[in-house]
């Protein structure tokens, strides 16, 4: 059973629940937190938090949103298996799931559109692995 996680600091609260509410007929999303945009919180606690879970099967996947996307791109990857890949634009998050296998997608509030951010869920998770000359790569990761 696929699980799929989403987490935000502060900066990203306010997409994070636009995307629940946005994809709440198409996906059962596990909040994780945060639960309010108004009190500043470590983004390295939530993609941590975040990262434990998808790991604990390989068919789970992840979303995480701060102000960048940087912050939780990093402390996210820091976790053995989890392939965090920040995404902006349509091609770089569709190369990140076919030649990459990441199983976490991040987002930085601040610098995309809530339409742009809901086009990239989707090709995310419409998007497969490809396998091939790339399982070899991702392995060696």
């Amino acid at each position: 059973m696929k699980n799929i996680y989403i987490a935000s600091d502060h900066a990203g609260y306010n997409l994070k629940e636009y995307l629940k509410n946005k994809f709440s007929k198409k996906y059962d999303f596990i909040d994780l937190g945060t639960n309010r945009a108004s009190v500043s919180v470590n983004y390295a606690q939530f993609a941590h938090k975040l990262s434990k879970k998808v790991t604990k099967n390989d068919k789970n996947y992840g979303i995480l949103i701060c102000g960048s996307g940087l912050g939780m791109s990093m402390a996210a990857n820091r976790h053995k298996k989890i392939r965090a890949a920040l995404c902006y634009t349509v091609k770089n998050t569709k190369l990140s799931r076919l030649h990459n296998n990441s199983n976490v997608i991040t987002l930085g509030s601040r610098l995309i559109k809530k339409n742009l951010a809901v086009k990239l869920i989707n090709v995310f998770f419409k998007t497969n692995f490809e396998g091939g000359r790339h399982k070899k790569r991702v392995k060696s990761i």
